[in-house]
């Protein structure tokens, strides 16, 4: 039984795996002030919630992009689990290369995600992580990450409109009804969505532009389940991307 472990900027997320199956996931919210007893107490009510306890885990796997979490997560693995967890990051046995100008710039988490669509829907593939910054990622049909983009998620900009306007509420990230808005909050959430529902294919289509080669299109992330519905160009939502691409990366990694 492996735990997966997506420290993001906004949620941590875990994953209990077992082989290729994922027997629960569970999100808290980021928070650098968490101390390693706190964190050990969600893992192991978690863990209960499952059906599990510390002694079916036989290691732990971290992929994160928040370096100021990582002491006390990494210590509440060692104190209540006795695992020392394997760390995403260089030297990691993932499967693709990065060929970008400065490969260790690329996140844990988009390393991950690369890996998981890469071995399991092949490639060429776009491979795009919706979260509070959403990515866009190429790997090539030969396993290479080859090219990045980075564009503000679509929390992203609606904290940015709230926080920065005196008048504009927040508001919840979800599918308008219609683009026909009739009050501030419904203007709001039209505007945001059909945004970045905009941002995203136009960013698709300019991929397909400048690549000479036929790819898939691969999207993960909490909020890439709004968008499947509304556009063509999207070919997969793998909400589990993450998860695959970790499990595969331990599997690579012990077995070296």
């Amino acid at each position: 039984m492996l735990i997966a472990v997506d420290i993001g900027n906004t949620n941590i997320v875990l994953g209990f795996l077992d082989g290729a199956k994922t027997i629960g996931t569970y999100r808290i919210s980021t928070k650098s002030n968490h101390t390693s007893d706190e964190y050990g107490l969600m893992i192991t009510q978690f863990l209960e919630l499952s059906g599990l306890d510390t002694g079916d885990i036989d290691d732990v796997i971290i992929a994160s992009v928040v370096p100021n979490v990582m002491h006390s997560f990494r210590a509440s693995i060692v104190k209540f689990l006795d695992i020392d967890p394997m760390i995403v990051g260089p030297g990691i046995k993932s499967g693709v290369s990065i060929r970008l100008d400065d490969p260790k710039s690329l996140g844990a988490d988009c390393l991950a995600d690369c890996a998981g669509a890469y071995y399991t829907y092949g490639g060429p593939v776009l491979v795009a992580d919706f979260g509070t910054a959403t990515t866009f990622n190429y790997v090539d049909s030969k396993g290479s990450i080859v090219s990045g983009l980075i564009m503000p998620g679509i929390k992203t900009a609606a904290s940015a409109l709230s926080n920065q306007t005196a008048q504009l509420p927040e508001v919840e990230i979800t599918k308008p009804r219609s683009i026909l808005a009739t009050g501030t909050k419904t203007a709001m959430q039209a505007g945001l969505y059909y945004n970045a529902l905009g941002g995203i294919e136009r960013t698709i289509r300019q991929f397909h532009q400048e690549i000479d080669e036929d790819f898939k299109v691969v999207v993960t992330g909490g909020l890439g389940n709004i968008f499947i519905d509304e556009t063509d160009l999207i070919d997969v939502y793998d909400p589990q991307l993450m998860f695959k691409g970790m499990a595969m990366i331990y599997e690579r990694t012990i077995a070296k």
